[in-house]
């Protein structure tokens, strides 16, 4: 039996309160993602491609999805993402590292993307410290993990600079700047896939302008 090439999508999502003007953009862009990594499936069928799903806030991380099929996975709605409470972002991004690098350790033919998006910095982190972070993020990208992040209402590129992450966009909260936002990071998922299929170099430039799928 052909083994296909694993692409694991891990999404970090914020779901702290300032988070709650914007929940059901925010729920309806991941539902979107979720159709269009469905779509990329299909268009690159030596692909297999998974989703994971991580919130978190002040009162501790939710594992929506784990190396779940993306062929079986279901929308999210409002019962399953509500925003409240702080930011401890680089707890999460610690804990979410630490469990892909579980599903994928034993893997030789993979890649994983990592996407994170945030309205804010880190604020109340108690496990993980910025330094620890960046060391992670510089040890897995060379092992085929690419990170992007995208963040509202705070300094996004010098952030995520920080941590080692030079994949960035930045949007506004209203409605049509996010939408804007989530077909700009669909786009750049397929070009993510041609590229994997194409043996080139997928850990810079994910959000590149002159996307042929703009």
């Amino acid at each position: 039996m052909e083994t296909k090439h694993q692409v694991h999508n891990l999404i970090i999502l914020d779901e702290s309160g300032s988070m709650g003007s914007i929940k059901k953009t925010i729920i309806q862009g991941f539902n979107e993602i979720v159709q269009t990594v469905k779509g990329i499936e299909q268009d690159f069928p030596e692909q297999e491609h998974f989703i994971s799903l991580v919130t978190f806030n002040g009162r501790g991380q939710k594992v929506l999805h784990f190396a779940d099929p993306v062929s079986k996975l279901e929308p999210i709605d409002e019962k399953r993402y509500q925003p409240d409470a702080s930011t401890p972002l680089y707890d999460a991004l610690g804990f979410s590292f630490a469990k892909m690098q579980s599903v994928v350790e034993k893997l030789t033919d993979f890649n994983v993307l990592v996407t994170i998006l945030t309205d804010g910095e880190e604020n109340a982190s108690r496990e993980y410290s910025g330094q620890d972070i960046k060391k992670t993020i510089d040890g897995l990208k060379l092992n085929r993990w690419t990170f992007t992040y995208i963040g509202a209402d705070h300094d996004v590129e010098r952030f995520a600079t920080s941590i080692s992450i030079t994949n960035t966009m930045t949007f506004q909260k209203n409605e049509a700047d996010m939408k804007m936002m989530f077909a700009k990071e669909r786009s750049s998922r397929e070009f993510y896939s041609r590229n994997i299929r194409e043996k080139k170099d997928t850990t810079n430039d994910f959000y590149k302008d002159d996307d042929p799928k703009k």
